[in-house]
């Protein structure tokens, strides 16, 4: 692989790389919106949304404007049913998060008033919040001077050491995370930990690095940075079967209301009671589950149990559907246009 020269051990000359860095971002960062403010509640909500979602769906499919229109700030969150909460994130899966953000909202409205605190131990504080979510609050929020390490930063920073420890091993996260602290730009923190995170989404990315156009190049140790990071075994996924029943009456289906675990308040297919043949066959993952769905029809005289109800079809637009669910939905119920 062509990659500039080494020249530079970027721990012996931080100010360098910090230079070096901090022009190139600034001619070629990218646009996001979260990067137009510094309110530290809607930086919060791109945060807990980029958790485990890409850029491009968060951005691409509007889920950030709009839960920033349906909630603006921490008061209209905090107050939040249930049903409009999920409503507003359906589509980006890890419901949790949405739950645990609303919480964050509550704490900021019952315990600081309604400020969004600006003491990097209080935003720590703060129901879902972990070190990486409140260093990037304070840097981006309130420009202070805390280090990040997310997937991109990583990765960028194990080449730049050539290092090849597992990148995802304890006493390596943490090797990294005070390699961030020593390079970390304290006079501007904001454009800096932006521009670690850009490099690793731009230039530094998994795969095949474009080694050529980086502006840390001769920064980076690793002669072959295609081959970084290094990460431990991972463990395979566990096959899970899943039986679910459909069962229409006229313009109304048979749903189930989930009241706990992960998908709590979410509405599926119910559980079980099925006869014969699968009428709809789908396969999921989640978490380290391999799912495989079968819907069949429902027994004769199959009737709602504790829990479930019948649901209009033109309702079921309105209700927080697991996306495997209602793709099975769309496919039994194709002369049907109010699933979408």
């Amino acid at each position: 692989m062509l990659k500039p020269r080494f020249e530079t051990d970027p721990l012996e000359d931080p100010g360098s790389f910090r230079r070096a860095l901090a022009a190139w971002f600034r001619n070629h960062g990218r646009d996001y919106p979260w990067r137009r403010t510094r309110d530290p509640y809607a930086i919060l909500v791109s945060e807990v949304m980029l958790q485990q979602t890409q850029i491009a769906t968060v951005l691409g499919r509007g889920f950030y404007t709009r839960f920033l229109e349906r909630f603006p700030d921490t008061a209209t969150l905090a107050a939040a049913e249930d049903d409009a909460l999920l409503k507003a994130w359906e589509g980006l899966g890890y419901y949790r998060r949405a739950r645990m953000l609303r919480e964050a909202a509550r704490t900021v409205e019952d315990e600081h008033g309604g400020r969004f605190p600006d003491d990097f131990e209080a935003i720590l504080a703060l129901p879902g919040v972990g070190r990486y979510t409140a260093g990037a609050v304070w840097s981006f929020a309130f420009g202070k001077p805390a280090p990040i390490v997310d997937g991109n930063v990583a990765r960028v920073l194990s080449r730049l050491l050539d290092s090849a420890d597992p990148i995802d091993a304890g006493p390596t996260m943490k090797r990294l995370w005070e390699v961030a602290g020593e390079l970390l730009d304290a006079a501007d923190p904001r454009t800096h930990n932006s521009a670690l995170m850009e490099l690793g989404q731009s230039h530094c990315r998994p795969g095949v690095p474009d080694c050529l156009g980086c502006p840390a190049g001769k920064f980076c140790r690793c002669p072959e940075p295609a081959a970084l990071p290094v990460k431990a075994k991972r463990v395979k996924a566990t096959a899970v079967d899943e039986d679910l029943v459909f069962l229409r009456r006229g313009d109304r289906v048979l749903m189930r209301k989930l009241e706990e675990g992960r998908r709590e308040g979410m509405w599926r297919l119910p559980e079980g009671g099925g006869v014969g043949e699968p009428v709809y066959q789908g396969k999921y993952g989640i978490t380290r589950y391999r799912v495989t769905m079968r819907v069949r029809p429902a027994e004769k005289g199959r009737r709602a149990k504790s829990g479930e109800a019948w649901c209009e079809l033109d309702e079921l637009g309105k209700l927080v559907i697991p996306p495997a669910d209602r793709k099975a939905l769309r496919a039994l119920l194709q002369d049907s246009e109010e699933i979408a």
